[in-house]
């Protein structure tokens, strides 16, 4: 049989439709279309019965389902570019954020650097300031083993020589005096400074 022409029974097997719902549209159909002599239906009664019934081809399926793919690889490649533009956007902030860290951290290693030399030359003071009490010690002890000495000798010639070198030790002794008290207020002060810059010093650093 021609390819062009179906049995009515080939075409409901095609179609997978009962032989009588194949028998109702053939009798709404033009009577051009069907082939009186051995009861079967032409190419164009066949597509006439096919569109009546809703009937889609394979090929018409196949078409339609790859659409539907590219359609929806489209929007799935769409989600994904706007998805990757979110994660780029946040990786960004994160870093962003690092750096800041990381510059908060090298501010705060500064402080931390200003602080430790300041306790040296706090240190330096104080061991200066021992250094000038000994060497104040060390020279008393000497004037007043001088004094005793030349009580002992005694000699009236020198008397006045003795009277002037005293004096001008005692010169000497208080210079350095002067010196040891003006270095022990500013040790002093130093600390007064230290004592009230530490709070603040430390409470900025926990803010930050």
């Amino acid at each position: 049989m021609s390819e062009n022409l179906k049995t009515i029974k080939e075409l409901a097997d095609e179609l997978g439709v009962s032989k009588k719902k194949i028998h109702y549209q053939v009798s709404k159909l033009d009577s051009d279309l069907i082939q009186k002599l051995d009861g079967t239906l032409d190419n164009r009664a066949i597509t006439a019965i096919k569109e009546n019934i809703g009937y889609v081809s394979k090929t018409k399926l196949d078409s339609g389902a790859i659409q539907n793919r590219q359609h929806l690889d489209s929007e799935l490649d769409t989600q994904n570019t706007k998805l990757i533009h979110e994660k780029s956007e946040q990786i960004n902030y994160l870093k962003e954020q690092i750096k800041n860290k990381d510059n908060q951290i090298s501010v705060k290693d500064e402080q931390i650097k200003s602080l430790v030399e300041a306790q040296k030359q706090i240190q330096n003071l104080l061991d200066q300031q021992q250094r000038l009490a000994l060497q104040d010690k060390k020279l008393l002890e000497e004037y007043k083993a001088e004094n005793d000495r030349l009580k002992v000798l005694k000699m009236p010639s020198q008397e006045t020589e003795f009277k002037h070198l005293d004096n001008q030790y005692k010169d000497e002794v208080n210079a350095l005096k002067e010196k040891l008290e003006n270095l022990q207020e500013q040790i002093k002060d130093q600390k007064r400074i230290e004592e009230q810059e530490k709070p603040r010093k430390w409470w900025g650093l926990w803010r930050k």
